[in-house]
């Protein structure tokens, strides 16, 4: 039976988010019954009038005028700390459309919107972090970008063909991303003023390509784990690499050396259907690069319209010493590697 989530106040009021039944209470609902002491087991017996009969704010109003509360029976004092105990075998909630539910807000118990239609929420210690960390960024560097778009059918095709050896050997699915990272690392080889960064009136080379990967965290934000020294890998050592760090960056596992001294960032938005992105660079760093959705769109090869999976790649790079000619040399560079990638190319 699955876990029905609940809250609890000071005084240990336990109201549910639903009842076996499928039955949904809003946060503002839920507030009301811990400050007035309604049990779950009241609650649930309260007529709603709202969408697939859920109880509005109204509805408990009306609730309470109409006498409810008053039975020591059917609500405990604040102070009685009542427990509710789940029924055995709850069914599951009835299907009320068939759209995707609207995700969840996270709301502090017991508060309500105000007049104006607003309501403070704090930021956690991550999203704070993230914030203060973009607006230096974009105070520090004047971010320009550049786009590219890359046919990625040979790489698409390349995968096609390994991908089966590759999750049988690996235990894990053969994706996109190492790809990118590839040819990042041979273009950062190629041209190294864009893997460096700046102190002062000085540029710091680095001689070391430590790739910093974006990895999302939902609602908790994101983090960036580095491959360290990642010019050093293979093809297989990179897809190794990340999904390591990918795992273990969502299981929050991440050591700290593994979230610090990157060189150059790669984020993938594409992931989520974003075709171009403008990404804010990670500082101390002087360039980012943005993946977008790999998708099936016409082109024209050699006169003749054709049907081709493409993609558009993002540089977004410090003005202060990456010029746009450097900038588009970089993209040409990432692009015209994965677009000759050898078809005859060995997996290991």
């Amino acid at each position: 039976t699955p876990t029905t989530p609940s809250f609890s106040s000071s005084s240990n009021i336990k109201v549910e988010a639903s009842t076996g039944d499928g039955r949904f209470y809003s946060p503002v609902v839920k507030g009301l019954a811990e400050k007035h002491g309604i049990s779950y087991a009241e609650l649930s017996q309260i007529p709603g009038t709202g969408q697939a009969g859920r109880v509005t704010k109204q509805d408990f109003l009306n609730y309470l005028d109409g006498g409810a509360g008053s039975d020591s029976t059917n609500v405990a004092p604040a102070s009685a700390a009542p427990s509710f105990q789940a029924p055995p075998a709850a069914q599951p909630p009835a299907r009320q459309e068939s759209r995707p539910p609207a995700p969840q807000v996270e709301n502090i118990p017991g508060e309500e919107w105000a007049a104006n239609g607003t309501k403070i929420v704090p930021m956690d210690n991550m999203r704070r972090l993230i914030a203060e960390h973009m607006v230096r960024s974009k105070h520090t560097s004047p971010h320009v970008y550049s786009v590219q778009e890359v046919d990625c059918s040979r790489i698409s095709a390349w995968r096609a063909k390994h991908k089966n050896e590759f999750k049988k050997r690996e235990g894990m699915s053969l994706s996109f991303t190492p790809f990118f990272l590839e040819a990042a690392i041979r273009a950062l080889l190629q041209f190294p003023l864009v893997n460096s960064s700046v102190d002062g009136n000085t540029i710091v080379m680095k001689r070391a390509i430590n790739l910093g990967c974006a990895v999302a965290l939902g609602n908790s934000g994101l983090i960036v784990p580095v491959i360290k020294s990642a010019e050093e890998k293979n093809f297989v050592g990179l897809c190794r690499s990340l999904n390591d760090l990918a795992l273990r960056a969502r299981a929050k596992k991440l050591l700290p050396d593994e979230v610090t001294g990157g060189t150059f960032t790669v984020t993938n938005p594409g992931i989520f259907g974003t075709m171009i992105g403008t990404p804010i660079i990670n500082q101390p760093q002087v360039a980012i690069l943005c993946l977008g959705q790999i998708k099936k769109r016409p082109v024209v090869v050699d006169d003749m319209i054709a049907i081709r999976e493409v993609c558009y790649l993002t540089l977004s790079y410090d003005h202060r010493i990456i010029d746009g000619s450097l900038g588009g040399q970089y993209l040409a560079f990432i692009r015209e590697y994965l677009e000759n990638w050898d078809l005859d190319r060995p997996l290991y």
